[in-house]
């Protein structure tokens, strides 16, 4: 990879004092008069895109205004825990914690998919962890199949292609873990008259880094046209801790330890922030090249892959279809 001729944080640099006005308007016009709420929810995970979000909901609405929704479950890493609560405190928020552990083990989410792991994994069972890793796709030329990474009590470590039905065995019972956390939102939303705030950012949003009906939900969604860069500028403009903003982001969605980029991204964060902005911008293949210090061949193959992960979320973001559209439905009484 060659020296970028532009580097992420030339060529993302927002004005920031203008950004957090326009935000912050825009949380206040939404909340009260499009949606008549009091006041905002914000699932707290310790990472920075809720860290900013909850920040950015108590500037606009008051932080007594502002519920910041704490949810661990018995696999969240202790450091998850630790910064969940220093970003819903350092924003003066109210603080609520609820551990969704019983409710994930009554849905089967831990039961499921230690199964679907088990089928593959000889001798996988209690005090194994796993994860899902994709292939990096400057390495590899293509995102690739998942592999499922275990480790045993005794360090055994397996490393195995699931098969699909597998894979989806291992994705669907994961995916309560968001789902039960919106669940609990909107239950806090519906008792104090409040709106649910998404924490998605514009790469997770494009690409379809969420669960649908579930981190991908939300009323509002404050930091959804801002890529990862402009987030950590806002959360440094503002003040946010710097322990919040030195953690590498990650789902804490599987018990062994991932990250955000070996899960899902297949990119460096920055690498890959460039790649979108350039491909939003239209930028040729050598701009994007001399941009981002990426071969040209490199450039195809992460633009594929964007490519690739945009179709996939059409489905993630598509609305409900309706059998009959608005302009043909009759005209109210």
């Amino acid at each position: 990879m060659t020296q970028p001729y532009l580097t992420v944080h030339e060529l993302l640099r927002l004005d920031a004092d203008a950004a957090v006005d326009t935000i912050i308007d825009a949380i206040r016009d939404m909340t009260h008069y499009r949606l008549a709420r009091r006041g905002a929810v914000v699932a707290v995970s310790g990472g920075i895109d809720s860290s900013l979000t909850v920040k950015l909901c108590a500037l606009a609405l008051g932080p007594e205004h502002v519920i910041g929704l704490l949810m661990p479950e018995r696999e969240s890493s202790e450091q998850t825990r630790r910064l969940s609560r220093l970003a819903a405190e350092s924003a003066a928020v109210q603080v609520e914690e609820e551990d969704i552990t019983a409710v994930l083990d009554a849905c089967g989410c831990y039961a499921q998919r230690d199964a679907a792991a088990a089928s593959v994994i000889p001798g996988y069972g209690p005090g194994w962890r796993c994860k899902l890793v994709g292939a990096r796709v400057l390495e590899s030329g293509a995102a690739g199949p998942y592999r499922l990474v275990a480790e045993g009590p005794d360090a055994r470590r397996a490393d195995v292609e699931p098969p699909i039905d597998v894979l989806r065995r291992i994705v669907a019972a994961s995916n309560f873990k968001q789902r039960v956390r919106k669940m609990r939102e909107y239950y806090h939303a519906d008792l104090h008259n409040y709106a649910v705030a998404g924490t998605s950012n514009r790469m997770e949003t494009e690409l379809g880094f969420f669960v649908k009906q579930g981190d991908g939900a939300g009323d509002l969604k404050p930091i959804a046209h801002l890529y990862k860069t402009q987030i950590y500028q806002l959360a440094r403009h503002l003040g946010l801790p710097d322990e919040l903003l030195a953690v590498a982001p990650t789902p804490d969605t599987y018990p062994l330890e991932h990250d955000a980029e070996e899960f899902f991204f297949a990119l460096p964060l920055a690498v890959l922030d460039l790649c979108l902005f350039c491909r939003n911008h239209r930028c040729s293949r050598e701009e994007t090249a001399r941009v981002t210090g990426l071969t040209p061949g490199q450039v195809d193959r992460a633009l594929a892959d964007i490519a690739a992960k945009r179709a996939a979320a059409e489905y993630l973001r598509a609305q409900p279809l309706l059998v009959e559209t608005a302009a043909s439905a009759p005209p109210p009484p």
